[in-house]
């Protein structure tokens, strides 16, 4: 059973309260919220998108600390969609991603294929351009 994101006051999909308030504090003037989806398995916390950068918190730095990090869309060299199975009948049968920059991948696992397809979507479409 995969639950349907709840919304923001503006439309933007979200699945926790607390993350969606976490990502609007840490916006600049005029950027614009996409989406801020929770993330599970091991290193991130949450992915939130907007306009101008991915915003990823991590969750696997010694010590228990926490890591909220930006990356801007030019930054990002590629996005793939990660699975241990075969993508016979469809290409997004995982709800995992990999998001590289540099020679950092972010593998991001959300619940439901359907938010990785979507965050998946956005960032190709910004990276490769109109």
């Amino acid at each position: 059973m995969t639950s349907e994101p709840a919304a923001a006051p503006d439309s933007v999909p979200f699945d926790r309260q607390d993350q969606l308030e976490q990502i609007q504090a840490g916006l600049v003037a005029g950027e614009n919220l996409l989406a801020v989806y929770d993330a599970h398995g091991i290193g991130t916390g949450f992915l939130g998108l907007t306009d101008r950068r991915v915003i990823i918190q991590d969750k696997s730095f010694v010590g228990e600390k926490l890591a909220v990090t930006s990356v801007p869309y030019s930054r990002i060299h590629s996005v793939s969609v990660l699975s241990n199975k075969s993508f016979a009948g469809s290409f997004f049968s995982s709800g995992t991603i990999g998001i590289h920059v540099g020679t950092l991948t972010y593998e991001v696992e959300f619940r439901g294929s359907e938010k990785a397809q979507h965050v998946h979507n956005e960032i190709l479409n910004r990276i490769v351009g109109d």
